[in-house]
């Protein structure tokens, strides 16, 4: 039987980490207010504000303006932070950092794209077929003719 401190968070869609409850299900929904990413990426709001305005991590923005961060942002807030601290490195260079991998991301995506279009074609590729070593000799193939 679950704690009550379980319990509680369960009723309010939140896991014992802190993240919610649905997270794992959906790493893009946009449910976190300003405040509470801060929190779980472990910095001030007003360091979030600025990275949005730098481009560093671009939360959706709801109608009224407000920002709204998934799970995904506070990750890469949290590595924005590691690099920052941990590694030294600028606010230019994290964010070069940043489109580089989302670049990478993009080209890994499009490789298993383009392999699994492969492997299909290649399903469908007729098996009685045998490959010939060519040389540099021309053949020229000529139908038998017919016996009428």
């Amino acid at each position: 039987m679950a704690d009550d401190a379980s319990t509680s968070r369960a009723a309010r869609g939140v896991r014992a980490d802190g993240g919610p409850a649905d997270a794992a299900a959906d790493p893009d929904a946009r449910i976190f207010v300003i405040s509470v990413a801060a929190e779980l990426a472990g910095m001030h709001a007003q360091t979030l504000r600025t990275y949005d305005r730098l481009g560093l991590v671009t939360p959706h923005r709801t109608t009224g303006g407000g920002r709204r961060y998934s799970p995904r942002d506070v990750a890469l807030l949290r590595e924005v932070q590691r690099l920052s601290q941990d590694e030294g490195v600028n606010l230019a260079g994290i964010k070069r950092i940043i489109e580089l991998t989302n670049q990478v991301e993009a080209l890994q995506s499009r490789i298993s794209e383009m392999a699994a279009e492969l492997a299909q074609l290649h399903a469908g590729m007729r098996r009685d077929l045998v490959p010939v070593q060519r040389s540099n000799a021309l053949v020229v193939w000529q139908p038998r003719s017919r016996k009428q």
